[in-house]
């Protein structure tokens, strides 16, 4: 971080605050990237935002926490907390049975990226913020890394269920309601609608493509607060499937939170516009985790067309050259690279011959129980897991930390190992001692 001097300090403490969250702003390397950073921050914090930003967990804390950490009345914190909700800067959670907020800082992504475009005006300057973000993002890699660099990604793609088949001994495979957006949906408390945020900053970078904007959906807490701080507008739930499969037909890729219980979103995205798919498109990462099924060609109905090719929103469907018996001609069927596939279903459902259905996967990446688990094997991950336990002091709570120690006793153990070495804690030492490895 040499080139931290050339920022005011708030702002650098403010970087400092966010690398201790899961998903932290670091320094680019390019200088193109530098400015665009610089931007980001001074476009959307003023220096007193910043510094009081700086001070905020990264976890949902009470007024009451907050009182003690800032040495401030609580009307006086609200006065501070309400303008900088409003812009997506720290977000407020609010309990349906007690009615009592808890607030924390919002992570660059999922977060203060996507509101600063999920209006169509407010106080942020569009085009100015979408340059500076194309900037920080695309110039170089040193965000998408920090991103989507490690094993526990932020999004899922979900299957587009209409393309699931049967497998090889013509049963149809079971989908858990957590595999499928229809089901997450329904099961939703609250559902909104946004702009696109990735495909709002393309109309502004003047590169959008021709997909539908009006398709972000928002779910549960996540809708709560979209709706709360108008980055969207309720919907039923009938009118958020009609999205999904309007959104179907288009050929994008539904992708949701990677939880199973509670997910706070669902993006319907296009490879072109996308920032989790360009993570995979342009860097080479595995930004987003694959659903629990694959492609497979079914060659005796292949017409050899490509529109699973030209379709496929990561190309990882290459169309190749087969020799045929007694024939002078190539035949050309689709290679699929199943390292690569994220099991999205726009190739099956794009195909009008029926030879790509999806099935199961032999093996399925391990999806998180809930947002308490994801963001511990994130912190985790990223070598971050003390500062997101212990946050500056900020408590929270036994309940929370019961939630935690289970979560890290259910861990493969290399994983517990990597734990203590980072919590220094004999106290988790001594409880992961007494558990097996689960994946035995």
């Amino acid at each position: 971080m040499g080139h931290l001097g050339h920022l005011k300090q708030e702002y650098v403490e403010l970087i400092q605050r966010l690398e201790a969250g899961t998903v932290g702003l670091p320094e680019p390397k390019t200088e193109d990237a530098r400015k665009g950073w610089k931007e980001i921050l001074e476009i959307l914090y003023t220096p007193e935002e910043a510094e009081f930003a700086s001070r905020m967990p990264t976890m949902p804390t009470s007024l009451r926490a907050l009182e003690k950490r800032y040495k401030m009345t609580q009307d006086t914190l609200i006065a501070r907390l309400e303008p900088m909700c409003d812009k997506g800067l720290i977000m407020d959670l609010k309990s349906p049975r007690t009615g009592k907020v808890k607030y924390f800082l919002a992570p660059p992504v999922v977060g203060f990226f996507e509101f600063s475009l999920m209006r169509a005006h407010d106080m942020i300057p569009k085009k100015k913020i979408a340059e500076a973000l194309k900037a920080y993002t695309h110039h170089d890699d040193t965000f998408a890394r920090e991103v989507f660099g490690t094993e526990t990604t932020i999004g899922r793609a979900l299957v587009h269920e209409p393309a699931i088949g049967p497998g090889a001994n013509g049963d149809m495979p079971e989908v858990l309601d957590w595999e499928r957006a229809t089901s997450i949906i329904n099961q939703s408390k609250t559902a909104a609608v946004s702009l696109c945020y990735c495909r709002h900053k393309q109309e502004h970078l003047g590169t959008a493509c021709d997909a539908p904007t009006e398709v972000c959906l928002s779910l549960n807490a996540g809708a709560e607060f979209v709706i709360r701080r108008k980055f969207g507008k309720e919907i039923t739930k009938e009118r958020a499937l009609e999205i999904l499969n309007e959104s179907r037909a288009k050929g994008l890729v539904q992708i949701g939170d990677n939880v199973m219980n509670r997910p706070t979103y669902i993006c319907n995205c296009c490879g072109c516009c996308c920032g989790q798919l360009q993570s995979i498109n342009e860097y080479g990462l595995h930004g987003v985790s694959p659903s629990g099924f694959k492609p497979v060609l079914k060659e005796e109905d292949c017409k050899g067309c490509s529109r699973c090719s030209r379709a496929c929103p990561i190309g990882a469907i290459a169309m190749q050259p087969k020799r045929l018996e007694n024939q002078r001609k190539n035949d050309i069927l689709p290679a699929i690279n199943e390292e690569n596939c994220i099991g999205c279903g726009v190739c099956s459902t794009t195909c009008r011959s029926d030879a790509l259905p999806m099935i199961r996967r032999a093996k399925v990446k391990h999806v998180p129980a809930n947002s308490i688990e994801k963001s511990i094997r994130q912190a985790l991950e990223r070598g971050r897991l003390a500062h997101l336990l212990i946050d500056h002091g900020a408590g929270m709570g036994p309940r929370f930390m019961n939630e935690v120690l289970r979560i890290l006793t259910r861990l493969p153990v290399s994983k517990q190992l990597l734990a203590n070495k980072q919590l220094q804690s004999r106290f988790i030492k001594a409880a992961l001692s007494q558990v097996k490895d689960p994946t035995e």
